[in-house]
């Protein structure tokens, strides 16, 4: 009988004491390890130089440095304000989207949502995508663009365009122009037949009459020289 107690007992006692020990609870092991940036920066307001000359200032408010991604890329998905500068430190023009990543190192801007760009010559930009390749030196967009200047407007569902917009093209393209540039040309009077000396039959005037034809379709380019750089 004394031997069913004890060990009751100490079963007991051994009961209690795994009761009493205490486990700790881990998260799951994170395998996606390009998914955690290197840097995180709210409240960005900061100014980037070229070859020691100061070129841009970005305004965001968040900006994300992922080195371990395919291919490593900055994030912007809070907005980005961008201004470039002149030698002079004098304001050139100011690129804005709602949401942007740059990819370092093929030196490419891809810039979505409500893209916006003007210049100080009052060329503006506006579409859903804007891609800037800082190697081929270029703008290109494979969606609706808006290109406004101080003397057309031109739409288009593709757009390319220098570094410095000042030769650009637009395909599937509508516009509009000054409505004098679309009128004909006023036909010339009829010169009235005079008689002929002597009662001899008047010969009508062959001097050639100017045929009113539209204007042919001309390439427009933009004279303006924004120098975006990445």
């Amino acid at each position: 009988m004394k031997v069913k107690l004890l060990i009751s007992l100490f079963s007991f006692l051994l009961l209690l004491v795994a009761c009493s020990e205490q486990q700790s609870h881990t998260a799951p092991a994170v395998h996606d390890r390009d998914s955690a940036s290197m840097m995180t920066s709210y409240g960005v307001n900061t100014l980037i130089s070229d070859s020691g000359v100061i070129k841009y200032r970005i305004v965001t408010e968040r900006w994300d440095v992922n080195t371990i991604k395919n291919p490593p890329r900055w994030t912007f998905e809070k907005g980005i304000f961008m201004e470039q500068f002149d030698q002079q430190f004098h304001i050139e023009g100011y690129i804005q989207a709602d949401s942007a990543w740059y990819y370092d190192q093929q030196k490419l801007w891809e810039l979505r949502g409500r893209v916006y760009i003007r210049n100080v010559n009052g060329l503006i930009f506006r579409s859903e995508e804007l891609f800037w390749d800082g190697i081929k030196h270029e703008f290109y967009s494979h969606k609706f663009s808006r290109v406004v200047t101080p003397e057309r407007t031109m739409e288009g569902t593709y757009f390319r365009s220098d570094e410095h917009m000042t030769h650009y093209e637009v395909t599937n393209s509508v516009g509009s122009f000054q409505a004098t540039d679309m009128e004909p040309e006023p036909a010339q009077p009829a010169t009235p037949v005079q008689p002929a000396a002597g009662g001899a039959p008047a010969k009508p005037d062959t001097a050639k009459v100017e045929v009113p034809v539209r204007k042919a379709a001309t390439r427009h380019k933009a004279t303006q020289k924004p120098d975006f750089r990445p």
